[in-house]
C-alpha cells in the first residue's frame, strides 16, 4: 500500500499531509521504544528482568546486555498494538481525518500483525544498535549519537514495510520528527528522573 499522493491539491496540503501520514503511521513504533523504560518500573513487570541474550557475551562482551530484556520487547509490541488500534479508531470516527490521509486506508491496516511488527522492529533496532555499540567498547548507556536516535527508526520502517509504503518525502518526515522527538524524550527524562544523562 503505497501513501503518495498526485493531483490538483497545493504543494503546501500535501507537504501538511505527508507531515501529518509521517507522524501519525510510525507513532506506535515510537510509543514501542519508550515503552520499556516504563515497564521496568511497573511493580508487577519490575522482576521480569530476563536479558534478550540471556547474558551470553560475544568476543568477550556481553551481546546486548542486561537492559534489553523480554519484558521490554513484549511490553513494546503491546503497546505498538494498542496505540495503532487507537489511531485506527479514531481515523474510523473521524470522516475529515479519513478524508485527509486518503487514499490510505489506514483502517484496512492489519492491528494484530502491523502493531506488534512496528513495535518489534522499533526494538529490534536498538538492539541491533546495542550490539555494535558494545563491540565498539561504548559502556551501556553511554551516549551514542546519532545512532542512539535512528536506531529505532530504521528497525521500525523496516518491520512496516511489507504492511505499508509510504513516499521518500514521508520517510524523510518520519526522520526528522522522530529524530527530533527522541531528543525532547530524552532532555524530559532526564528532568523526570528516569536517565541519568539529558542525551
Amino acid at each position: 500500500m503505497t501513501a503518495t499522493f498526485f493531483g490538483g491539491t497545493s504543494y503546501t496540503l500535501n507537504m501538511l499531509r505527508d507531515f501529518f501520514i509521517a507522524t501519525w503511521f510510525f507513532l506506535p513504533a515510537a510509543f514501542a521504544n519508550m515503552a520499556p523504560i516504563g515497564a521496568a518500573r511497573f511493580p508487577i513487570l519490575k522482576h521480569w528482568n530476563t536479558p534478550v541474550d540471556g547474558g551470553r557475551t560475544w568476543r568477550g562482551k556481553r551481546i546486548l546486555g542486561d537492559h534489553k530484556t523480554w519484558r521490554g520487547f513484549v511490553s513494546g509490541m503491546i503497546i505498538a498494538t494498542l496505540v495503532l488500534w487507537a489511531e485506527q479508531l479514531i481515523v474510523a470516527h473521524n470522516s475529515n481525518l479519513n478524508d485527509f490521509i486518503s487514499p490510505l486506508d489506514y483502517v484496512a491496516l492489519p492491528t494484530l500483525l502491523l502493531g506488534p511488527a512496528l513495535g518489534f522492529g522499533a526494538l529490534a533496532g536498538d538492539s541491533i544498535k546495542s550490539f555494535f555499540k558494545r563491540q565498539f567498547g561504548h559502556d551501556s548507556g553511554a551516549s551514542w549519537p546519532p545512532f542512539d536516535q535512528i536506531d529505532y527508526i530504521i528497525g521500525g520502517i523496516v518491520f512496516g514495510l511489507p504492511f505499508i509504503v509510504l513516499s521518500f518525502s514521508q520517510y524523510v518526515w518520519v526522520f526528522v520528527v522522530y529524530f527530533l522527538s527522541h531528543l525532547l524524550m530524552s532532555y524530559l527524562g532526564y528532568l523526570a528522573g528516569f536517565k541519568p544523562k539529558p542525551i
